[in-house]
Order: C-alpha cells, then structure tokens, then sequence
C-alpha cells in the first residue's frame, strides 16, 4: 500500500508570526495634554513601563512610585519641595460584584504639570481630560489658571460624581419605605442589607479623605496662580465632601430605622396570625369539650334520643356563635 502524503506543518510561519509579534515594540499608555505652559499627564492603570517612563521624565520619589502601582493605598498627601503627591479614593459602581467599590486617584502635582493615575477609569477624570482635549478654548481657560486650579477641577468633579450614586441610594430607600407598607415586607430583608451595604461602603470610601483634605488646604497656596485667588474654591471641595458625609450620615439612620419599621411590621403580622389562632382555639376548645362527653363510652343523658342529639347540636352551634361575636365585639378577631 502505497504511502500517504504528510500535510506540512507550518512552524516556520506561526514562528515568524510570533518573532514579529514580539518584535514590535511596545509604547507605555500615556496621554498628554500642553497648553498655556501647564502639561497634564493622565496614565490609566499604570504597569512597569508606565513606571519607567515616569522616572525617565520626572524626579519622582522612588516610595511614590511604588505607591502608584500598590492597589492598597490609603488615602493621604505628601508634601516635597516641588510637588505634591495625593492619593484619593472615590466610590465606583462594580459591575462584577453588583455592587460600589473603590477608585483609586493618584496625582502628582508640580509648578507646571498635574499627573493623574486612576488604577481603574474614573468617569470625571476621562470625560474631563477628553473635554479638554478636544476643545480648545476650555483647555486654556483651565491650563491658564495653573496646576492648583487645575487640581481644584479635577478634585471637585470627582467629588460631584458622588452625588448621581447618592440620589440613586436616596431613591432606594423611598421604595423599600413603599414596599414595606404595601405588604412585601418579607421580600424586601434582601433589598434593605443591600441597600444598607451600599452605604457602609460609600462610607469607607468618603471617611479617611477628610483629613487629606484639611492637609490639602494648608499647603495648596504653593501651586496656585499668583493672580488668582482659589482660597474658596478649595473650600467649595471641603463643604462638597462635608455634604456627601452629611448624606450618608442620614440614609445611614433611615436605612436604620426602616430596618426596624420591617421587623416591627413583620412582628406586627404574626402577632395578628397568632391571635387569629388563639382565637379559634379558644372558640373551638368547648366544642371539643362537649363532643368528647358526649363522645365517651359511658351511658351519657339522652343517649340514643334523637331529639337529645339535636339539642345538643343546636346548643354546640349557639354556644360557637356566642363566643365569635363576643370575640369580635372585644376586637380580638
């Protein structure tokens, strides 16, 4: 039998594929924007060669940049002569976890320049940095006024990001007060622990950022614009941040008390079941009294009377009715 052909194998080729592949060389994601003598450097979920770019064109600390790729960074701020190293945490929606999570925003903030490193993307910091890139006459209006005004924007952008998830978290809480009365108490256990983990969250996220802040005030003065005045801008930050605490400090009590309100309406309806119960128990015990009497394997009176078996129907019947409209008429039924 003669023999088959082979196929070829084509190794040559996927390795040529896989040589070229790694050949190309890879560029570190980093976005920039220059106007009015102010770059601002955004570099999303930062890696190894985002790193060594960062020590190729700045004299960053070693620990910062070490800070930069941790993912368990603390909120906090640190002061060096020429620039300002902040890390701030903001409340994102986790789609895999159904649930808020954690943003980490690192800026490093210098005489000329404002560097921002989400480790995941933050929707005020993209749509902020893609306005500016793509009109002219906002980029100069923000870069003109210096890197504080700068950091002022993208602070307090982030932080009025909060309020949409904070309305949300208040319309929640309005419709499980709804549903609780309407009698879907039981359902709504589930709905309340979310609702309820949803601001122990928020709160972890908005806590620690309020010394940052107060620290942020006593040394912003050193990247502001000599012919600015941002004093009550970076106050508008603090009171932003103080009303998000205040929020959250309230659905924490209403989530509290509608956890309550669900128990004690729940409590509520078994008491009634158990009173309707008891009710008929009570009602039902001197029937059973009487027939089991009547019932026992004695001679008994009227025994085999016909008429005494009606008799004692007819007083089984009026002693039931008596004792329902007496327990209606106490409210008990």
């Amino acid at each position: 039998m003669p023999n088959l052909p082979k196929p070829r194998l084509r190794r040559a080729a996927r390795r040529d594929v896989l040589v070229a592949a790694q050949a190309e060389p890879q560029t570190p994601n980093v976005e920039q924007i220059d106007s009015s003598g102010l770059r601002w450097v955004n570099i999303e979920r930062p890696g190894a060669m985002e790193r060594e770019w960062l020590e190729e064109h700045f004299d960053f600390h070693a620990l910062d940049l070490e800070d930069v790729l941790s993912r368990n960074q603390r909120p906090k701020i640190d002061v060096y002569d020429d620039y300002l190293f902040i890390v701030l945490h903001f409340p994102i929606f986790d789609p895999a976890a159904g649930r808020l999570g954690t943003g980490e925003l690192d800026l490093f903030v210098g005489p000329g320049y404002v560097v921002t490193i989400p480790n995941q993307p933050l929707q005020p910091v993209e749509y902020l940095f893609e306005r500016c890139r793509a009109k002219e006459e906002l980029r100069e209006q923000l870069f003109s006024r210096g890197s504080g005004y700068l950091l002022y924007r993208l602070v307090d952008d982030s932080f009025d990001y909060c309020f949409p998830m904070l309305r949300k978290i208040g319309n929640k809480l309005d419709a499980l007060e709804d549903q609780i009365f309407e009698g879907r108490s039981e359902e709504v256990v589930r709905d309340i622990s979310n609702v309820k983990q949803e601001i122990i969250n928020f709160r972890k996220v908005i806590r620690p950022q309020r010394p940052v802040l107060r620290d942020l005030e006593k040394v912003k003065q050193r990247y502001l614009a000599t012919d600015l005045d941002l004093e009550i801008y970076f106050d508008d930050i603090v009171d932003a941040h103080e009303r998000i605490w205040d929020m959250l400090e309230n659905y924490k009590e209403v989530v509290g008390a509608l956890a309550e309100t669900n128990e004690s309406v729940i409590s509520h309806r078994v008491n009634d079941i158990l009173r309707v119960l008891t009710s008929i128990s009570v009602i039902v015990l001197p029937l059973t009294l009487i027939a089991s009497i009547w019932g026992a394997n004695v001679h008994v009176p009227g025994e085999g009377d016909t008429t005494a078996f009606w008799i004692l129907l007819g007083s089984m019947v009026a002693l039931l009715v008596a004792m329902v409209g007496y327990f209606r008429n106490r409210g008990w039924l």
